[in-house]
């Protein structure tokens, strides 16, 4: 089995001129990705390679493949991976209300019925965008949250882009959908995935990329506040919280604010921090006073 997939010249895959013209439909999109970003994400939609996206919660992993799809008219297929999750959530299932219903059919009339026929069943987001027409972002998310048998199973799509359903055989796809894999790294993905995917590494974005992420989020907000709550942000990072805050909260703060009409920045904490002691600590240490 190969590794990364090779070239795709299917005509209906998602592409782009160049990595500048990329980096522009993003930013249409209100994504603004760095240059080392664009040009992995350009590299893999020319090769027809999936791209995974590694970093902390609320870097802008899952919103890259959202403004993809609507950069370039395309479908968003996305499979939220969880603990437990197996072929059957995210692959196919069968309706089995219509398969009985077939059986006792077939008893009546006394005709053999199939109950593994395709109108039995049921596509669930891997399958559907394998067999799904026009442009595919197939968005698989949070893959650390899933178990090792379940990446293993991801094996045969993201090298070939076919699957196996045991009742009914291999199913190619019709097109290689551009596809994103994240992962908070709460877990190390296997070597053998990670060689069947580009990779890149988001980090969170210096204070002055924040400051224009925040402008084109919240383009009502004064450049007074889109200023304190990413200098505030900035701050926030460097301590030793449970969970420190990613661009998805600094929106989530400018906008509190505006929704307010307020300019206090300790009494929107809860826009912000998610963890008591977070909350605690930070009011406990005046972290905010000043800014």
């Amino acid at each position: 089995m190969q590794d990364c997939p090779l070239v795709s010249t299917d005509p209906s895959s998602l592409r782009f001129a160049s990595v500048d013209a990329l980096r522009d439909a993003l930013a249409a999109e209100r994504y603004l990705a760095d240059l080392p970003l664009c040009t992995a994400l350009f590299v893999a939609l020319e090769l027809g390679a999936p791209l995974l996206l590694e970093g902390e919660a609320g870097v802008g992993k899952t919103e890259l493949a959202k403004a993809l799809a609507a950069a370039g008219d395309a479908r968003l297929i996305r499979l939220q991976c969880h603990e437990g999750i197996d072929a059957h959530q995210a692959l196919y299932d069968w309706d089995y209300e219509r398969q009985l219903l077939a059986i006792r059919g077939g008893e009546a009339s006394d005709g053999p019925t199939d109950l593994y026929d395709r109108r039995f069943l049921v596509r669930r987001p891997l399958l559907d965008a394998i067999e799904a027409e026009g442009p595919i972002v197939l968005l698989i998310d949070e893959l650390d949250r899933a178990d090792d048998e379940f990446e293993a199973f991801l094996l045969e799509l993201l090298s070939d882009f076919q699957v196996t359903i045991p009742e009914i055989g291999t199913i190619a796809a019709r097109q290689r959908p551009a596809v994103i894999v994240t992962s908070n790294r709460t877990r190390e993905l296997h070597d053998a995935l990670k060689r069947r995917c580009l990779y890149e590494w988001i980090d969170y974005p210096q204070i002055e990329r924040e400051l224009e992420i925040v402008a084109a989020r919240v383009p009502q907000a004064t450049e007074r506040v889109v200023e304190r709550v990413c200098r505030a942000v900035a701050l926030l990072r460097e301590q030793e919280l449970y969970k420190r805050p990613g661009i998805g909260e600094t929106i989530a703060w400018a906008q509190a604010l505006l929704a307010l009409d307020a300019d206090e920045l300790d009494t929107t904490l809860f826009s912000v921090l998610k963890v008591r002691e977070d909350v605690e600590r930070v009011r406990g240490a005046g972290l905010l006073d000043g800014i």
